[in-house]
C-alpha cells in the first residue's frame, strides 16, 4: 500500500519551519518552491509513508492552525512510474487511514439528504417485498442499499472524537432514516398483507443471542475496514448488521396492528443499533482514533466514558433479555 502526498501551501515564512519539521520526522520532501506571480506564497510537497502520516499530518496542522491562509491537501499515491528510489511502502501492517481521511468517510453517511432520504425508502420497499416473499435474495439486497449504517458509525466517532454536532447530525439522520422505514413499511402492508408464516419475517421478530454477537462482530468489521480503507468490505458488514429488515418488520406488523411481533421486531433493532455502537466506538479506541489537541482530547473522554457507559448498560439488559427468552 502507498504513502500519500502531503501538499501545502503557506506564507513564504513558513516554509523553513516546515521543510525542518519534514527533516525531523524523516519525510521525503517532493519539492518546495515560492510562487513567483503569488508573492510570498510557498508550496511543497512532501511524501510520508503510511506508518509516519498521522503523526506528520498532526505536526503541521499544529503549526499551521494559526494561520488562516495556509491549506494542506492529502492525495493517494496508487502507484509508482519511474525514479531510483522506491517510494512505495508495501506494508501492510501500516495500511491505516488517518482521522481526517476517516472522518470525512463517515461524515459523508451521517448526512440527512435526499440520496439518504431515497436509500431508505426504496431499501424497505425492497425488504417489504423480500420479507412478504420469504426470499432471502431480495432481503439481502435491501440491507446492501440501506444507508443507516453511516449514522450508527458516525455517533461511534463523534463520540471518541468529542464532535457534538456529529453526534447530533448522526443521531438525528439515525431517527430520520429509522421513521422513514417503519412509515413506508406500515403502508406498505396496507397494501400489500404481510405472510407471517415467512422465514424471513419471523426471524426478525425475536432476539437470540446469536443475534448480539452478529451485531458486535459487524460494528468491529466497520471499523476496521474503515481505519485500514479496506471499505469494500462495507458491503458484506451492511448485509450482516442488516438494521433496515427488523426496521421494516416493526413496521409491517404496526400495520396489520400485530403488536406482540412488531414488540419483537422493534427489540431486534434496538440490539443490532447498541451492538453495532459499542463494538465500533469500542474499536475507534483501540485504534487510537482520538482528537489532535490535548483539550480535546479531555473533553472526548468525558463523553466517550458517558456514551460507553450508556451503551453497556443498554447491551447488558439486551443481552439478559435474549437469554431469558431462549431459557
Amino acid at each position: 500500500m502507498p504513502g500519500k502526498i502531503i501538499e501545502i501551501s503557506c506564507d513564504s515564512g513558513n516554509l523553513d519551519t516546515v521543510l525542518s519539521l519534514a527533516e525531523d520526522s524523516k519525510v521525503r520532501v517532493l519539492s518546495a518552491s515560492v510562487n513567483d506571480v503569488l508573492e510570498r506564497r510557498a508550496s511543497i510537497r512532501l511524501y510520508v509513508e503510511t506508518r509516519e502520516l498521522q503523526a506528520m499530518l498532526d505536526r503541521l496542522q499544529t503549526f499551521l492552525s494559526t494561520r488562516s491562509d495556509s491549506l494542506i491537501l492529502l492525495s493517494a499515491v496508487d502507484a509508482q512510474i519511474g525514479g531510483t528510489d522506491n517510494l512505495v511502502d508495501s506494508d501492510l501492517n501500516f495500511v491505516v487511514a488517518t482521522r481526517e481521511e476517516i472522518f470525512l468517510e463517515i461524515s459523508k453517511g451521517t448526512e440527512c439528504d435526499r440520496n439518504f432520504l431515497i436509500l431508505a425508502v426504496l431499501a424497505t420497499i425492497v425488504a417489504a417485498i423480500g420479507i412478504s416473499e420469504d426470499n432471502v435474495a431480495v432481503v439481502i439486497g435491501a440491507m446492501v442499499i440501506a444507508p443507516l449504517l453511516g449514522p450508527n458509525l458516525g455517533l461511534a466517532l463523534g463520540s471518541v472524537m468529542g464532535d457534538k454536532e456529529l453526534m447530533k447530525e448522526a443521531m438525528f439522520t439515525n431517527f430520520i432514516g429509522v421513521c422513514i422505514t417503519i412509515l413506508v413499511a406500515i403502508v406498505f402492508s396496507l397494501l400489500w398483507t404481510p405472510n407471517l408464516e415467512s422465514n424471513e419475517l419471523m426471524s426478525r421478530t425475536t432476539i437470540q443471542p446469536a443475534s448480539i454477537v452478529l451485531a458486535l462482530a459487524s460494528g468491529i468489521a466497520a471499523v476496521v475496514s474503515l481505519t485500514t480503507r479496506l471499505t469494500n468490505t462495507l458491503v458484506g458488514v451492511m448485509v450482516a448488521v442488516a438494521l433496515a429488515p427488523p426496521a421494516t418488520v416493526m413496521g409491517m406488523m404496526i400495520g396489520i396492528q400485530n403488536w406482540s411481533l412488531a414488540a419483537g421486531a422493534a427489540q431486534l433493532l434496538m440490539v443490532n443499533i447498541v451492538a453495532v455502537n459499542f463494538s465500533a466506538q469500542l474499536v475507534f479506541l483501540i485504534r487510537g482514533v482520538r482528537p489532535r489537541t490535548w483539550l480535546a482530547q479531555r473533553k472526548a473522554k468525558q463523553s466517550t466514558a458517558l456514551n460507553l457507559t450508556v451503551w453497556t448498560v443498554l447491551l447488558l439488559a439486551c443481552a439478559g433479555l435474549a437469554y431469558f427468552r431462549a431459557w
